[in-house]
């Protein structure tokens, strides 16, 4: 038995309602809107200093808000898309209309990325602007955006870990508590679990956030794309490290696959989300490469 664990914080995860409508407010939907504001406000000192472009900014920043309205669909369509393709296609090709209701939750991170791709290749294609560099700007702010998002999945709290005997383990409220197999975790009758969700967001928010402003102040945004493959390479390998502490999707676990693995490797796996993150690695390590082999924008 475990002697050191830590009970999960009394949090609401509403955090206001308005009254009048009675209307409660997610902590879940203030991460979203706080980084995509925090990502706006950025991006717009980015193109307010062109000396880290090499000379001249990839788009005026009065243009980002128009940007910030695409990327918003963008992550919005795409997010629930790839839930709704990835993760539970069965379920929603009965319940069609239940595709929409968002509200009732499940977004899938890679499918808001894809999202947003193709929202700025479209807005950079219609107003004729740099989409390497524009890529980049969207790289360098998008880690805010994870870490905000995984402190909302810890609050709520969902897409806990496995039951773990580590002193930082979290006994989550609910489900969580009741499901733990085996001794591992056991802390008194109830399951403690690793805070995968803080992992996440410290690897992704805080680490791929710190590396990428560090680079960019040696001149990163100078190479067009280098930014982006780097995000590519650094947010596939953090959310492939941590999915080996993560509790697997309901949907994928079975009695004979008690892992949740959707590729069998004898007796290893892969989950469903490093099945997606394997191609932003190799993708994004393309792109670094292509950047890094052409010259720096502004060298003679």
């Amino acid at each position: 038995m475990l002697p050191l664990a830590i009970a999960f914080p009394q949090i609401d995860p509403n955090a206001f309602v308005i009254p009048v409508l009675d209307l409660p407010i997610r902590w879940y939907a203030l991460a979203y809107i706080a980084g995509l504001l925090a990502g706006w406000f950025i991006i717009m000192r980015l193109m307010k200093a062109p000396t880290l472009w090499g000379g001249q900014a990839p788009m005026p920043a009065k243009q980002v808000e128009d940007l910030l309205t695409w990327v918003i669909v963008g992550v919005i369509l795409g997010g629930r898309l790839g839930f709704v393709l990835f993760y539970e296609p069965a379920w929603y090709l009965s319940h069609p209309l239940e595709i929409v209701m968002v509200w009732k939750g499940g977004m899938s991170f890679h499918g808001g990325f894809l999202g947003t791709v193709i929202a700025v290749w479209f807005y950079c294609r219609r107003h004729n602007l740099p989409v390497w560099s524009v890529g980049d700007a969207a790289a360098v702010v998008a880690p805010i955006g994870l870490l905000l998002g995984r402190i909302a999945n810890f609050i709520k709290p969902e897409l806990w870990g496995h039951p773990t005997d580590v002193p930082w383990g979290v006994i989550f409220p609910g489900e969580a508590a009741q499901t733990c197999l085996g001794i591992a975790g056991q802390v008194d009758g109830m399951c403690a679990r690793h805070p995968s969700q803080l992992y996440e967001g410290g690897l992704e928010g805080i680490v791929l956030g710190l590396l990428l402003w560090v680079l960019v102040s040696r001149g990163l945004l100078r190479r067009p794309g280098a930014a982006f493959g780097i995000f590519l390479m650094g947010y596939g390998l953090s959310r492939a490290f941590v999915e080996l502490f993560r509790q697997a999707d309901p949907q994928f676990v079975t009695a004979t696959n008690p892992m949740g693995y959707v590729v069998q490797l004898g007796q290893f796996g892969l989950s469903m989300g490093q099945v997606l993150s394997l191609p932003m690695i190799i993708i994004g390590l393309a792109i670094l490469i292509r950047a890094l082999r052409r010259p720096k924008v502004g060298t003679a």
